[in-house]
Parts: C-alpha cells; sequence; structure tokens
C-alpha cells in the first residue's frame, strides 16, 4: 500500500516537518487540529476551539474523500479537563449515531496555547 499526504488550504497548514493528513489502503489519519482557522487565528474560547478544530478535520478529510461521518476514532487533547462538557456539547453537534470511539485526556500544554486539539482516524468513502 503507498502512503498519500492530504493537503487543503481549508484548513490551517503545518506548523512543522508532518502533515495535515495522511491516507493509506481505507484509512485517513489527520494530525491534530487546534482551534484555528486557516489564517492562524485562534478561536477564543473552548467550544469556539473545538467547532474549528473539527472543521479543520472536516476539511481535510473532504479532501481526502472521507468525511465525519466516516470517523472511526477519536482523540481529544484538552489543557483542562474542567472544558470536558463545554466541548463534549460542541463536539455533540459534529457526531451522530454510531458514534466514533473517543479518547479525551488533559495536557499539560498545547502548541500556540490552545485549550483543545482533536485528531481522527476515518475510513475514506
Amino acid at each position: 500500500m503507498k502512503k498519500s499526504v492530504i493537503a487543503t488550504t481549508n484548513a490551517p497548514g503545518a506548523i512543522g516537518p508532518y502533515s495535515q493528513g495522511v491516507s493509506i489502503g481505507d484509512l485517513v489519519y489527520t494530525s491534530g487540529q487546534l482551534g484555528m482557522d486557516s489564517a492562524g487565528v485562534l478561536a477564543d474560547g473552548v467550544a469556539a476551539q473545538t467547532a474549528q478544530s473539527l472543521r479543520n478535520v472536516q476539511a481535510i478529510l473532504e479532501e481526502a474523500g472521507s468525511g465525519l461521518d466516516q470517523v472511526v476514532k477519536t482523540t481529544v487533547f484538552l489543557k483542562d479537563m474542567n472544558d470536558f462538557v463545554k466541548m463534549n456539547e460542541v463536539y455533540s453537534t459534529f457526531f451522530t449515531e454510531p458514534y466514533p470511539a473517543r479518547s479525551a485526556v488533559e495536557v499539560a500544554r498545547l502548541p500556540k496555547d490552545a485549550l483543545v486539539e482533536i485528531e481522527v482516524i476515518a475510513l475514506k468513502k
């Protein structure tokens, strides 16, 4: 199987030596997406950052021929686990049943001092 790099201008570009996403076989892996727009502006607050992060994930998946309905696993990194409820309220508006598997962890610090970062694994359509 050949690995393919996924890149879109509808999500922030990589700020290091990594790809926005990679596909191999029937799977798509996204890099963690912060809650900032493609111009690099970080949204204000955990709810807005969660929404923007998931819009970025969606853009990468669409570029790869997938979508949020094909996500099988998400990993959510939170700066403060006390923000879990706010994140979850927004997160729940992006996914429908059957929901993907998910891990959510608190981390010491995220790039650009973001409040949330989300990465996913999805199937191609």
